[in-house]
């Protein structure tokens, strides 16, 4: 694959916000829609309230926020909004035609969150945990109809991914074990959460697809693996695996089954930092069995894959399937942490029927590191048929879009400022997902924890 360097600089009145990657990028996408223009959908225009800047002809709707009373009388709104997806549903309380829209979202509270999740009968795994998940369901109009506890007594729920069957895996980003931090059972697992009616998943372990610092997952529809990336704060860093479920015919609860968890191995590339050019490729991709998923006495990075070893990458976050391959992100790797080499940002694409995985783009601030455009984290296709990237690094906080062609522009600023008038700062976005027919954009801002949805016209 050739790499051709493109670099954008999308403005919002005196604001500049600048990135640089390389790749090509139509890889990426499967949509049929038409790229947009160099300028996406225009320069953002500032918000008088003071929440979120959108381009003109865009406007958003505040659908819950962070210490408003749950719409089912639960409690609160928990805090740290993240991960999130979205669901199609019915309801008689819909539009004519009974649509709506389920939204399943994570809140990533570790033992001191601020607000945590209400723990609820038959749907708390640990009563000392206070992370766990929500559920908003919205009308076509953008009226929110109800909203309350999808799972609790979890811990650092931080992504996850939908299945093909209509559910939502969140994962625990932590390695706690019973006894640590107070938590009475051992965390860093996945859950699987049904978004109409949590009560039929309730509150289980997927305990076979390991125990680490879960990040994000990707199904593959065609063979029901799925693949997950780990987010280890310290070397060594964290791995890309995949899980093979005894019933890959997927379901509600198949994945209660078991299975088994690989890990990935390129051989000769023992950190996928030290890769630097777009377009590198390797067709000799390994998956090697994990020796204790469970990590009951030893973290699964820091276990024995033998004489060859494993490949380890700094902030693995993000991951998606698209066409025929899944993609993941790595935020960024700093050589100060210890890392084989640094970088803004990486999205990698491994291909199951070749065995191939590919860099395929790499981030960067434009000429400035205190720039945005570094740190790429929870990512999403969009109706354009390009990809919506959201920002977790310094600074002013932004929602990208990126098109087909490759062109980079600014969608959503972030406005709430969490520091001081002298030293301004703003809290990350997360979770960025699409409903089902297109039309709505929902986004969480991490921290105050609020999700708005935004419309206007995103097909032009």
């Amino acid at each position: 694959m050739s790499a051709t360097r493109r670099e954008v600089l999308a403005r919002s009145g005196a604001l500049g916000v600048g990135i640089a990657f390389t790749g090509a990028m139509s890889e990426l996408f499967t949509g049929t829609a038409t790229a947009l223009g160099h300028t996406g959908y225009g320069p953002l225009v500032p918000d008088p309230d003071g929440l979120l800047d959108l381009p003109k002809g865009f406007r958003y709707r505040v659908l819950s926020r962070e210490g408003d009373q749950l719409r089912s009388g639960e409690g609160r709104v928990p805090s740290n909004h993240d991960g999130m997806a979205a669901f199609a549903g019915r309801s008689g309380s819909g539009d004519r035609h009974g649509r709506v829209v389920h939204l399943v979202r994570n809140h990533e509270n570790r033992n001191t969150g601020r607000i945590p999740v209400p723990t609820i009968e038959g749907l708390t795994y640990d009563p000392m945990g206070k992370g766990g998940c929500t559920s908003l369901t919205v009308d076509a109009r953008g009226n929110v109809l109800d909203e309350r506890v999808a799972i609790a007594g979890t811990a650092v729920n931080c992504a996850g991914g939908p299945t093909p069957w209509g559910t939502w895996l969140t994962c625990e980003e932590t390695e706690d074990k019973a006894g640590t931090n107070g938590y009475t059972k051992d965390h860093g697992f996945i859950f699987e959460v049904d978004p109409a009616q949590p009560h039929r998943t309730g509150a289980v372990p997927l305990t076979a697809m390991g125990r680490f610092q879960h990040e994000a997952i990707a199904v593959d529809p065609k063979r029901g693996i799925v693949y997950e990336t780990e987010d280890a704060f310290e070397r060594p860093f964290g791995l890309f695996y995949r899980f093979l479920p005894n019933k890959p015919e997927g379901g509600r609860g198949s994945l209660r089954a078991g299975g088994r968890l690989q890990a990935m191995r390129v051989p000769g590339v023992p950190d996928l930092s030290s890769i630097q050019e777009t377009g590198a490729s390797f067709d000799r991709v390994e998956w090697v069995d994990v020796p204790d998923p469970l990590a009951a006495q030893t973290a699964i990075r820091f276990q024995d894959f033998g004489p060859k070893g494993i490949t380890h990458a700094q902030k693995l976050e993000g991951c998606y399937w698209g066409g025929k391959s899944v993609y993941f992100v790595s935020s960024f790797a700093h050589s100060s942490d210890g890392s084989a080499a640094d970088h803004f940002g990486q999205i990698w694409r491994y291909d199951p029927d070749a065995r191939r995985l590919t860099l395929v783009i790499v981030f960067g601030p434009d000429t400035d590191v205190q720039l945005p455009g570094e740190s790429p984290d929870n990512i999403c296709l969009a109706p354009s048929g390009g990809l919506m990237v959201c920002e977790d690094g310094g600074g002013v906080q932004h929602v990208y879009g990126v098109t087909r062609r490759g062109e980079v522009y600014a969608m959503a600023r972030n406005r709430q400022n969490i520091g001081t008038p002298e030293e301004p700062e703003w809290g990350e976005f997360a979770g960025v997902t699409f409903s089902p027919d297109g039309r709505t954009m929902y986004v969480n801002c991490y921290t105050p924890g609020t999700t708005f949805a935004v419309t206007g016209p995103w097909r032009r």
